[in-house]
């Protein structure tokens, strides 16, 4: 964690349906044909870095996309999310999905993420979904509010559980990996969902295999960010599974989690996204209350989620612009 002249900012979900741009490419192309086309992926990916003069690129994909080739059969439904054609419901289920090669299997990522590192002037950020959050897809059959399917799964079929998160874990690992050797400076794990589970739950059933996940990433040189959604209760647990960055949403404030982290990690986040439909004078009195608890270096300024459709972007370069002159205050 080292020194910068100003905080930098980058936003989840910063390439997506706030943008008429993307709205104009969604109407030729859904989204998963955008992920594969390494073209107009790019597009999409630069359009924010532009427009708002973020200090990192995340490349525009989807945590669904590496499920494909395990076996997984899905769409993405509008307004609804990833829909899963064939969900595990026995334990023997769990044999039919198999590990790949990223490079054989999703060239096309490979060839956008080499095609952003030429144009781009700043990091840019491979990504996947984290084991749990891809497993609850796959036993719910989409997304889920209670997560009574992945729980019965996991409590009275722990040994297929565990099978179904080992090749999870080994699969993104390797794909996170693929992502860093086409030139990806920086990766972050998607957990969205993992705040559903209580502290002793996650130790038993997604803990050792976060473990694992990251300890294949450890020779990778570059910032491993780690986040999930309502996820207090699991903050030091979750830096302990080897992240450099933890990722904080809202509920929490920078401070107080920074401090129960020991420090040891740099910290992202943590803007409620729904405060950028606020007012600019609320909105600008929340981004200082939360740069102001900041009083190290190791902080990147963020949402506690992704961008909301209804956003403006206008006001996305303006919050861009408050936290880059903080320091300069």
């Amino acid at each position: 964690m080292e020194p910068a002249d100003h905080i930098p900012v980058w936003f989840m979900r910063q390439a997506g349906r706030y943008q008429p741009e993307y709205r104009e490419i969604r109407k030729k192309y859904s989204l998963l044909d955008i992920c594969r086309e390494p073209d107009i992926c790019t597009e999409v990916t630069l359009l924010p870095v532009r427009q708002l003069g973020v200090d990192a690129a995340i490349l525009f994909s989807d945590i669904t996309l590496p499920l494909e080739p395990m076996g997984v059969d899905f769409d993405i439904v509008e307004g609804i999310g990833p829909v899963i054609h064939n969900p595990i419901v026995h334990a023997d289920d769990v044999n039919k999905f198999t590990l790949f090669n990223a490079a054989e299997s999703l060239p096309y990522v490979g060839q956008t993420i080499r095609q952003l590192v030429k144009e781009l002037n700043v990091p840019l950020i491979g990504f996947t979904g984290a084991p749990f959050t891809l497993a609850s897809y796959m036993i719910e059959g989409g997304p889920s509010k209670s997560f009574t399917k992945t729980k019965s799964f996991m409590y009275y079929q722990p040994e297929a559980w565990h099978k179904l998160m080992e090749k999870l874990a080994k699969a993104m690992a390797d794909y996170l990996i693929y992502q860093v050797s086409c030139g990806a400076t920086a990766i972050q794990v998607f957990d969205s969902w993992v705040g559903n589970l209580g502290i002793e739950d996650y130790r038993e059933y997604v803990y050792p295999h976060m473990q694992t996940m990251f300890g294949a990433l450890q020779g990778l040189n570059v910032p491993l960010i780690h986040f999930g959604v309502v996820s207090g209760h699991l903050l030091e647990m979750m830096k302990d599974c080897g992240s450099t960055v933890v990722g904080l949403d809202w509920r929490v404030r920078i401070d107080e989690s920074w401090k129960l982290l020991n420090y040891e990690v740099a910290v992202q986040g943590n803007l409620d996204p729904a405060a950028i439909l606020a007012p600019w004078p609320i909105l600008e009195k929340k981004c200082a209350h939360i740069l102001e608890q900041v009083d190290r270096p190791g902080f990147i300024f963020n949402l506690g989620h992704g961008i909301m459709p209804q956003a403006d972007g206008d006001v996305l370069k303006r919050i861009t612009d408050f936290v880059h002159n903080w320091n300069l205050k």
